[in-house]
């Protein structure tokens, strides 16, 4: 072979080279803006609401409904779980009630002195879902506002109708010392999942 063929062959070389580089990068490109365009999409909305008190049911019952919903793949929002730094915590809030189709509200004793309980009892009320209360170690009787300054005249009355209708609404009670946590925690996932399927056959419609 010739000098000069020797050229040409490096130089033809080093095109394709060049070519199957690009493309590579190319191909990593589009990619990289697949997923960037896919990131940038709206989550779904999350299919259960859990309405809870913190302080009574964060680390037990709360805690455990929500994995047990997340296994059977039925996206539940329980707030310290689902919610990111840097979210507006009334925004998420509201977005994850008026997008869901079924509310859960676990009352407990420490339930009626918290209006972020109270004001997401309302929102569900409000937005008129389904709501499967949860009587946590109390009894209807026990879930009562009391006038004592600390909710504003117009938000008492709001909160009041909302602890009402939850109060006159088929729950399940539960004593957490006494109970059957497996079998609660059964009952209550299935009639969520109960509901979100005749919700579902309703759509089809």
């Amino acid at each position: 072979m010739v000098r000069g063929e020797i050229t040409v062959e490096r130089v033809s070389l080093s095109v394709r080279f060049s070519i199957k580089v690009w493309s590579e990068k190319g191909k990593v490109m589009a990619e990289h803006a697949n997923d960037l365009g896919s990131a940038g999409e709206s989550p779904p909305p999350f299919d259960v609401f859990i309405n809870h008190r913190g302080v009574d049911t964060k680390r037990n019952i709360a805690a455990l409904l929500f994995e047990r919903l997340d296994h059977l793949k039925r996206r539940p929002f329980l707030d310290y779980k689902s919610m990111t730094p840097g979210e507006e915590i009334e925004e998420v809030i509201e977005t994850a009630i008026r997008d869901c189709k079924v509310g859960v509200a676990i009352f407990s004793p420490n339930y009626c002195s918290s209006d972020n309980c109270l004001h997401e009892l309302a929102l569900l009320m409000e937005y008129k879902k389904k709501v499967i209360p949860i009587f946590y170690d109390v009894k209807t009787s026990d879930l009562m506002l009391v006038d004592d300054g600390n909710f504003p005249a117009k938000q008492l009355h709001r909160f009041s109708v909302a602890l009402e209708l939850a109060k006159g609404t088929v729950g399940i009670s539960f004593d957490s010392c006494k109970g059957d946590w497996s079998d609660m925690l059964k009952r209550v996932s299935d009639r969520v999942v109960e509901i979100l399927k005749d919700l579902e056959d309703e759509e089809k419609f």
